[in-house]
């Protein structure tokens, strides 16, 4: 199958979208599938091909939020070089930019389109308003997704219930909508694979002592994550455990406001920030640490609480509809409703290490469904069901280059 994949973030850029459209990449090359990636050119205003010409990067300008940048350049070389993929499937994973042009591409070659609905946007148009006009923005934000995933694709693809529940309850979407989480290469995050002489450089680098406990948080570090949640019950943690230290992996707009909150709080030595890490370098920090926690109210998913049970790690999450059909209560980890349950949990957690041990391992066992394999396979049975019965397409580059050769060979050249 040829497919091409459409997204506004992409490697460099690096946050729960990315990672997971290059594990999703990978894993369909994998199975013998020819994958081509059109994303934004996060640098600059230029547009160029990468990677044999299999990714085309395009122009992109700067929105407000964080560094992601927005596209509405389609030169007219990129659609050429579309059409010479000869695709047989788009998959989108933004409803803008770039999503907007796969779907004037897809119309334009009576091309299937696929997507994925990865972003809770209402969460986020504080950004971009700053307080002003978030209603009506929400509003808009509402109305055009709701354009794009009615009007303009085959098929919907959403990571949990609760996003399920957006479309068919507050949405009223009445077409297909296909429940798959979203899948990780869970073995980078086992304890096997980790270089024990690299976790114990980062443990100096840290100042983590072999009695710390350490308590784990990786993603944006921003308001929408509910970092101060955890960094406010940390004081109680601290009074009856000095050795418990919160590190907090990532960065993000407000970093600096929650060091300062650290500092006011007299937990400098109790909570570590790291800022933002190399993506290879992530899943030592999981292997360094002994629990994972987050208060986040914000996630489609919650991938980092995936990467946290393949790395053997309890989890203490929110109570939310992103984490529930992940962390099994009691048996993985435990989910809180509020500050007693989650420092009750803590307690626990902290005070046990056998309990820790049990938990993690059966979090890595639970961990298995959500690998780069099961994904993948889920993603293409929704694929051929958009082909309908669809011949699958030859690749023109291949057939050029083999009557060219053929060519060659006649005139003795």
């Amino acid at each position: 199958m040829r497919i091409g994949i459409f997204t506004d973030t992409y490697p460099p850029f690096i946050n729960g979208v990315s990672t997971s459209i290059k594990m999703l990449e990978n894993a369909l090359r994998k199975k013998g599938h020819k994958v081509f990636i059109v994303t934004v050119n996060p640098d600059d205003m230029t547009y160029h091909y990468e990677d044999n010409d299999r990714i085309i990067r395009i122009p992109g300008i700067p929105v407000g939020i964080y560094d992601y940048r927005l596209t509405t350049f389609y030169p007219i070389k990129a659609v050429n070089k579309i059409k010479e993929w000869n695709l047989d499937i788009i998959h989108t994973h933004t409803e803008f930019g770039i999503g907007t042009f796969a779907r004037v591409i897809g119309k334009q070659f009576d091309i299937p389109v696929v997507h994925t609905y990865h972003t809770m946007y209402e969460d986020y148009v504080h950004y971009i308003t700053k307080g002003y006009f978030n209603k009506s923005s929400k509003k808009i934000v509402e109305y055009l997704t709701k354009f794009y995933c009615d009007k303009t694709i085959e098929e919907l693809i959403v990571p949990t219930k609760k996003t399920y529940d957006l479309f068919k309850e507050k949405y009223r979407y009445d077409r297909n909508v296909h429940i798959i989480p979203t899948g990780i290469e869970i073995e980078r995050f086992y304890n096997e694979k980790m270089s024990q002489n690299k976790l114990d450089i980062i443990k100096d680098e840290l100042d983590i002592k072999k009695d710390d406990i350490v308590i784990l948080f990786v993603g944006r570090v921003a308001s929408e994550k509910n970092i101060e949640f955890l960094i406010n019950n940390h004081s109680d943690l601290v009074k009856k455990n000095k050795n418990c230290k919160l590190l907090i992996v990532g960065d993000g707009p407000d970093l600096e406001n929650y060091k300062k909150m650290v500092h006011k709080k007299s937990l400098d030595n109790n909570v570590i920030f790291t800022g933002k890490v190399p993506w290879k370098d992530v899943p030592l920090y999981y292997n360094l640490s002994d629990i994972f926690v987050t208060a986040s109210h914000t996630e489609t998913q919650g991938l980092t609480v995936i990467e946290a049970m393949a790395a053997s790690l309890p989890v203490v999450a929110l109570d939310d509809d992103s984490f529930r059909n992940v962390v099994i209560n009691e048996l993985t980890g435990y989910l809180f409703k509020d500050k007693k349950e989650y420092l009750n949990y803590m307690y626990k957690l902290i005070e046990n290490k056998n309990l820790r041990i049990k938990m993690g391992n059966q979090g890595r066992i639970n961990s298995e469904p959500y690998s780069s394999k099961y994904f993948a396979e889920r993603v293409l049975s929704v694929y051929k069901l958009a082909l309908k019965g669809r011949p699958l397409k030859k690749d023109k580059t291949f057939f050029t280059r083999l009557k060219n050769t053929i060519k060659r060979g006649i005139h003795g050249k």
